[in-house]
């Protein structure tokens, strides 16, 4: 029997207002599907979406409450000084010293998503680089860098910059002993993807390197697949299964 549902397409836009909409949707979506992967812990991580239209903007989750329960209509907007343009509930101080400075620093960053997730902080802990194992593992070959510094929960605005410059124009840094950072070009679904797959990946190699000695893939190999796997649009279309199944299971994350 033939399916009636059609492809993904990247989605186009005619005025801001629309586009606005979109993100938010994606953004709310995107914590439903961390809440999911126990990507949460307690008031800590964050994704932001730039708006669309006020560039040196952002939407972000209020403090506080949990990834699972976030609807579009719980989103905040803040500006570039830290001021709540739109919500009412309190900011993360962490979240707009961090991610304010990678959206300074990245006009080209449509969003960024920071958590505390299991595997990826048990990762950063060796402030190492991750290799490229697996075929996945090489969407972040030569496109993430480790910020080899901790100084406590980021709150001042320097520490921001820092953090971003070690980002640089890659899709992906490993804070040290914190947990890790990524970032989409085209979209929230893109940051996203890069996120929860990096954390997948900090998990294989972890498990590799306690069973054995693994063996890394040659690095021509590695390059080749790294354009096959980890271009953006690539990031784009793998978040959309998780897309269409968190809003078929929770479609109260529209609320508006």
């Amino acid at each position: 029997m033939a399916s009636d549902r059609v492809p993904p397409t990247f989605p186009k836009f005619d005025n801001f207002e629309d586009e606005r909409r979109h993100r938010k949707q994606r953004l709310a979506a995107a914590f439903r599907v961390f809440g999911h992967f126990g990507f949460d812990e307690g008031a800590a991580g964050h994704i932001t979406a730039r708006d669309p239209e006020l560039l040196d903007h952002f939407w972000v989750n209020p403090l506080g409450m949990n990834f699972k329960h976030i609807r579009v209509k719980d989103l905040m907007l803040v500006n570039d000084r830290g001021e709540v343009v739109d919500g009412n509930w309190p900011l993360n101080a962490a979240a707009f010293a961090i991610h304010s400075q990678v959206h300074a620093a990245r006009p080209d960053v449509v969003a960024a998503a920071h958590a505390h997730s299991l595997y990826g902080k048990a990762w950063s802990s060796l402030r190492r680089a991750l290799d490229p194992l697996t075929q996945d593992a090489c969407a972040f070959y030569g496109d993430h860098a480790v910020f080899d510094d901790y100084t406590g929960v980021v709150l001042d605005l320097e520490e921001g910059k820092r953090l971003a410059r070690a980002l640089g124009g890659r899709k992906a840094v490993i804070l040290s002993n914190h947990g890790l950072l990524t970032v989409g070009q085209t979209s929230v679904d893109e940051a996203a993807w890069w996120f929860i797959t990096m954390e997948r990946t900090c998990r294989a190699q972890l498990l590799a390197e306690a069973a054995g000695s693994p063996v890394c893939i040659d690095p021509d190999q590695a390059e080749k697949t790294a354009r096959q796997v980890g271009h953006r649009m690539a990031g784009w279309r793998q978040f959309q299964p998780l897309y269409d199944w968190i809003i078929s299971i929770q479609p109260d994350l529209f609320e508006e």
